[in-house]
């Protein structure tokens, strides 16, 4: 009998067309690789549920335009064990990239984390082939490409592994930033002068933290 494809691919039919990937997903890591980290806690969406989900992350993130995202979709359909193997490889590498951004400057423990972290980098890099462009989005910016050949879902991750590449080639890690609310778990790149920047987004932990500050001061001022 043959088996089904494995349920990680086929996510609830409602699910599909309700999704709103301007609601769902969120990018204020100010970093491709640290948006990636973040894609597992955004409003209780991980872009990582099921394959499907992930290329409406890479969608919404300007990686995968529609067509090319249709045609991984289709792929999947065809290959289940291709795709299902290419969402397990994604979620090991956001593992390992999570550990970089919160570890990667620690004390006693950043020269193995980055060490980690490089060896999975060069992995991901090492096995696709491909041609990297630059193609015009429909807005008029620019972008780089990376449209691999052979196994179509190699080259999924590239884009993602280059942004952290990126960061210890140019030494950003020690302006990488967990944010201050400890309910949150969304990292982000601090590009602020002053390097004092404490929240991933201020419409959300900002303004939270702010009116708990608020209620902090009505108790006092009531005592």
């Amino acid at each position: 009998m043959t088996a089904a494809p494995p349920a990680l691919l086929v996510p609830p039919a409602a699910f599909a067309p309700a999704l709103n990937t301007e609601r769902a997903f969120a990018f204020v890591g100010e970093r491709l690789w640290l948006d990636f980290i973040n894609s597992d806690v955004l409003r209780g969406i991980d872009a990582l549920r099921d394959f499907d989900t992930m290329i409406s992350w890479l969608e919404a993130a300007s990686l995968v335009d529609n067509e090319r995202g249709s045609g991984m979709r289709r792929r999947a359909r065809e290959q289940p064990s291709g795709a299902a193997a290419a969402l397990v490889d994604a979620r090991r590498i956001r593992t390992s990239l999570r550990i970089l951004a919160e570890r990667g400057t620690a004390t006693n423990t950043a020269e193995q984390v980055r060490s980690d972290a490089l060896g999975e980098i060069n992995r991901v890099l090492g096995r696709s082939a491909g041609t990297r462009r630059v193609e015009r989005r429909s807005d008029g910016s620019y972008a780089r490409t990376f449209v691999p050949v052979g196994d179509a879902f190699a080259g999924l991750m590239i884009p993602i592994v280059e942004s952290a590449a990126d960061a210890l080639i140019l030494g950003e890690l020690p302006r990488v930033r967990r944010c201050a609310d400890m309910r949150c778990a969304r990292v982000f790149f601090d590009s602020t002068k002053n390097g004092r920047r404490r929240w991933c987004d201020m419409a959300t932990c900002g303004n939270r933290a702010k009116a708990a500050r608020h209620r902090q001061k009505l108790r006092q001022t009531a005592d």
